[in-house]
């Protein structure tokens, strides 16, 4: 299986909530995982925000990071391009897509494009 997560699902790998075995699971199968390279940023913030909310107090969340930094090199990591932003505006438009969301949608996308065979896109989002 050739895997793509969004921000959603990769940061079920570090912080343990509701559907995180699944996501584990899932990465242990793929054969090759990817995910945008604005996700990198994303899942910061995300783990940021679970230490505000007091969901990881200070030590997890600098923890999680720590794991997350450690494990983002053996990512495939799709760039945001030109082309990319365009296939995201036009999913925003055409799905009602939240930005970021599109982005993640159109990064799976060009990259199933780009290997010629099926992705699993692995998402939280409704």
């Amino acid at each position: 299986m050739t895997l793509y997560l969004d921000t959603s699902a990769l940061v079920k790998r570090f912080v343990s909530e509701p559907s995180s075995p699944d996501t584990v699971a899932l990465t242990a199968m793929a054969e090759a995982v990817a995910t945008s390279l604005v996700t990198r940023v994303e899942v910061a913030a995300a783990l940021a925000r679970a230490v505000r909310v007091g969901t990881l107090d200070e030590d997890g969340g600098r923890m999680a990071q720590r794991r997350f930094s450690r494990e983002w090199p053996t990512l495939v990591r799709v760039p945001i391009t030109e082309a990319l932003v365009f296939r995201a505006e036009t999913l925003a438009w055409d799905h009602g897509l939240r930005g970021y969301d599109a982005i993640h949608l159109a990064a799976a996308l060009m990259w199933r494009d780009a290997l010629g065979r099926d992705v699993v896109l692995a998402t939280f989002d409704r």
